[in-house]
């Protein structure tokens, strides 16, 4: 049986201002100040600069002590008997969190809290709203700038480079732009033609019930854009994080709750997947789902939404990000150089635990022994190792699971005929969750380890003939369900051109002459179609829009003195 949500009392902002008419009030409480942003430059932690010893302090800190994390609703904070601990993926014997999986009716709660404060949040203006957000960026690149990425180095086995762009940049980012877009998304107002006597106005409304936020362990920003985003336009969330990256997203409900969101406004919900599921799907008071995760998972929870849409007010909108088989396309006239540093980068930075990573790679046979030879030799180079050696390349895997899932990808490739094993296939979690980067040469196109997802650091290449390009092309268009990265290399401006084209529904974010990875918040937003997701483009200025319900006003002026239209006169 679902509770009964009952009305509270918010102890959040109050609107600072006096009503002197409808439409003027209006107008007045949304006045935002003009602003630029730009994105956050990343600190380089060179040996010896202030930054780095700073982060060196910050993770031994964090290294020393296991934080305890609870479950919050409102203003109060629980703790529940099933209690899990959050542990570093290349030490896995040493805790970093001890947090508690929340009960049904702890999610069932944190609904009634959500729904009870969101018309109150929804009444605060945006110009504060859009203040609290500037002040947790500040934040952020300050003060906690060195415990977000210590928390993510640590818990989510991030180099320096990769928890910097992260942890650091791409979550400021997130928070500072998005806040940008919502103020422009503002400035537009519908045509008044008349304005002494009809004026017209568009307004936006935070969702009308709550949005739960489901949030992914491999890139921290990710879990500040699901949970606040929505709450930034006047929604409010139920934030479910992944047990792997318990620690950093905590860390950003606090700095958001520093900078001044209100209690209620986003609720922190660790708990097992299909309770959570299960329970915001069966809410009438479900108002969207912000996901980022495997394509089962959201699968699961579209369908619960079908079964169940007779109950909801409203018809819940579904954002999903779920992943890709992304590929790099090698043209016989491509830079060799380029190529062989865009897919070692793409394949293997953050062991290839990106949704954007290179995972297959096509190859004319013209150019596959200079690109063999320098995947190999490079591939050699790349250190693995604990996080806090900073001289690694990359690290472990996140958790048990994931060396699992990975491991038989690697063990198919040594025993099957089509595939050989180039570069790499050792493994070993006795300390550590490690993978070496491995290189897989495919005889067949459509091998599994072609089509299917591995998000771990395999790179698959299959080595197609010269006078084959464009089958080949198609081969990448129809051999995987995904549509999410891709990258075209080749000096031929006339064959890029036609690739652009050939390629166009295979990609959300396309690259030419460039790696799959690296998108940037308001540079290149982000996501893809097809099995990818419902490519609602995190990272750019419609994607605010997702978070807001707009209603139309028109105030009129003079009054209506005719019933009748002069045509019907005689």
């Amino acid at each position: 049986m679902m509770i009964a949500c009952r009305p509270t009392v918010f102890v959040g902002i109050r609107r600072m201002f006096h009503r002197s008419s409808v439409m003027g009030a209006i107008l007045k409480e949304e006045k935002l100040d003009d602003f630029t942003v730009k994105n956050e430059p990343i600190l380089g932690y060179l040996p010896g600069s202030k930054e780095r010893k700073e982060l060196e302090a910050a993770l031994e800190d964090m290294s020393s002590k296991v934080e305890d994390v609870p479950i919050i609703i409102g203003e109060k904070e629980y703790r529940t008997k099933e209690v899990k601990y959050q542990v570093m993926p290349h030490d896995h014997k040493k805790q970093l969190a001890k947090f508690y999986w929340a009960t049904p009716d702890l999610v069932e709660k944190a609904i009634c809290v959500a729904v009870e404060t969101q018309p109150k949040w929804d009444a605060v203006p945006m110009a504060e709203r859009i203040k609290i957000w500037m002040r947790a960026a500040d934040l952020m690149a300050t003060k906690y700038r060195m415990q977000l990425n210590a928390a993510t180095m640590l818990g989510q086995a991030k180099t320096i480079v990769q928890a910097e762009i992260d942890s650091a940049a791409e979550l400021i980012d997130f928070i500072r732009l998005n806040a940008f877009f919502a103020k422009e998304v503002l400035k537009y107002q519908p045509i008044s033609e008349d304005p002494k006597t009809t004026l017209n106005l568009m307004r936006y409304r935070g969702l009308d019930g709550f949005v739960a936020a489901v949030s992914p362990f491999n890139f921290t920003a990710i879990g500040g854009n699901l949970a606040y985003t929505p709450a930034l336009m006047g929604s409010v969330t139920l934030w479910k994080p992944s047990d792997t990256a318990l620690l950093s997203n905590y860390l950003i409900w606090k700095i958001m709750t520093e900078a001044g969101v209100p209690p209620g406004v986003v609720n922190f919900i660790p708990t097992d997947g299909p309770v959570f599921g299960d329970t915001i799907t069966a809410s009438p008071h479900l108002a969207g789902i912000n996901f980022t995760g495997s394509v089962p998972t959201f699968n699961r929870l579209w369908s619960q939404v079908g079964k169940n849409i007779n109950k909801y007010r409203n018809f819940p909108r579904l954002i999903g990000e779920c992943g890709g088989k992304n590929y790099h396309f090698v043209h016989p006239s491509a830079n060799v150089e380029s190529v062989v540093n865009g897919t070692i980068r793409s394949a293997f930075e953050f062991c290839g635990q990106k949704c954007s990573a290179c995972s297959r790679l096509y190859v004319p046979e013209s150019l596959w022994p200079k690109i063999k030879s320098g995947l190999i030799e490079i591939r050699e180079k790349l250190k693995v190792a604990d996080v806090k050696e900073f001289d690694a390349f990359t690290s472990a895997v996140i958790d048990d699971k994931a060396f699992s899932r990975i491991k038989s990808y690697i063990d198919h490739a040594k025993s099957s005929d089509n595939l050989e094993i180039i570069a790499g296939g050792k493994y070993d979690d006795s300390k550590g969750y490690f993978i070496q980067p491995t290189i897989v040469q495919s005889k067949d196109p459509l091998d599994k380890i072609m089509t299917e997802e591995i998000f771990g650091p395999v790179l698959s290449v299959y080595v197609y003939k010269d006078k084959e390009v464009e089958n080949t092309l198609k081969l990448i268009d129809s051999s995987t369900p995904y549509a999410l990265t891709g990258a075209v290399f080749a000096e031929d401006k006339s064959f890029l051109e036609h690739a652009l084209e050939a390629l166009k529904n295979s990609a959300g974010n396309f690259y030419i002459n460039d790696k799959s990875t690296g998108s940037v918040v308001g540079q290149q937003p982000f996501g893809g179609a097809r099995m990818s997701g419902t490519n609602d483009k995190a990272g750019g200025p419609h994607y605010v829009l997702r978070w807001a319900s707009p209603q139309s006003v028109k105030e009129t002026f003079v009054p209506l003195k005719e019933w009748k239209y002069p045509y019907m006169s005689k």
